[in-house]
């Protein structure tokens, strides 16, 4: 089956941010790993993605690099304005930001250091660049255009089950508020196939829990996932709490589907997380990179949840979990 691939990246061809990192730092240079969530779970895999990235610029920690590492832990803003400040003072060379959050903190933090992203959310709606093209200033990264998958994700969510009237969206507010330009393409989405979402935000464990408790009462048919960090840090608990209320999801990444989650399509979450070790290791020399896409679906969720997966749906899915 093939995979579908997407270029993006935003690119800046900021040629002195080298030679200013090498004045800071001397020989060995110094990144500050910012992130909103924490080192355990699926950040173990993101910091080995991440480090990849790094060696395939000739970059290896503790040989020619040092890497800082900071993790907010899902504290919210406050934790990462703090952190952010901490390795702006720690004169890092550069900061690899995790989320839509550490890139806010991390931008707000510092307009000189050069700083690398990852999100998917639109980078210029929140002022991380001016635009794709120009993206200007000292920020650049990866882009994995998770808003712009979420009529996507709702219309496979619709084919695997097309009797389903009650459909409903969990929103992770980013960078402390919500995607109005997701919500409206998910809203626009639903429309469009004659149903109705209901819009759930959730920002805590505690949220989370209750949002389900909600969906549960109010007998939603289906659910859409959005993209964030809060969430991947949290897949666990929601693909947990999907199956205990018997909810048919579909999620942005694989992680889920892969502890158990019915369905994901988005972004090879790692393969991002390696580019963001690719431009950082190249110090931003602004070139696009690749991003993949994949539907994965677990069998062993549907067959538990009562589901048939249409053969239709399961030859375009780039792995199916049994």
């Amino acid at each position: 089956m093939r995979r579908r691939t997407f270029i993006a990246g935003i690119g800046s061809a900021a040629a002195a941010w080298p030679v200013v990192a090498r004045a800071q730092q001397g020989a060995l240079p110094v990144v500050g790993f910012l992130s909103v969530g924490p080192r355990e779970g699926a950040g173990i895999d993101n910091l080995a993605s991440f480090r990849k990235g790094l060696s395939e610029t000739g970059f290896i920690e503790d040989r020619n690099v040092t890497i800082e590492y900071r993790f907010a832990n899902n504290a919210g803003v406050e934790r990462l304005t703090e952190l952010a400040a901490d390795l702006v003072g720690r004169r890092v060379t550069v900061i690899a930001a995790g989320g839509l959050g550490a890139a806010v903190a991390a931008k707000a933090a510092t307009a000189t250091i050069p700083i690398v992203f990852r999100t998917g959310n639109d980078p210029v709606q929140y002022g991380l660049v001016a635009s794709f093209n120009r993206p200007g200033g000292n920020v650049t990264g990866i882009n994995d255009i998770g808003r712009d998958l979420a009529g996507k994700r709702l219309g496979l969510l619709h084919e695997l089950l097309p009797a389903a009237s009650r459909f409903a969206a969990l929103v992770e507010p980013g960078g402390g508020r919500v995607d109005e330009s997701t919500v409206a393409e998910v809203t626009a989405a639903a429309s469009a196939i004659g149903r109705s979402i209901e819009i759930i935000t959730a920002s805590t464990n505690r949220e989370i829990d209750t949002a389900f408790a909600s969906l549960a009462q109010k007998r939603i048919d289906a659910l859409w996932v959005s993209t964030g960090a809060m969430f991947a840090s949290r897949h666990a608990q929601l693909v947990t709490l999907a199956a205990y209320h018997r909810l048919p999801a579909i999620y942005p990444q694989r992680l889920y589907a892969e502890v158990g989650g019915l369905m994901s399509y988005g972004t090879d979450l790692l393969d991002s997380v390696r580019q963001v070790g690719v431009y950082t290791g190249r110090i931003l020399k602004g070139e696009k990179q690749p991003t993949k896409f994949e539907l994965v679906i677990n069998l062993k969720t549907a067959k538990a949840l009562g589901l048939t997966i249409p053969e239709t749906l399961l030859a375009t899915a780039d792995e199916v979990i049994q």
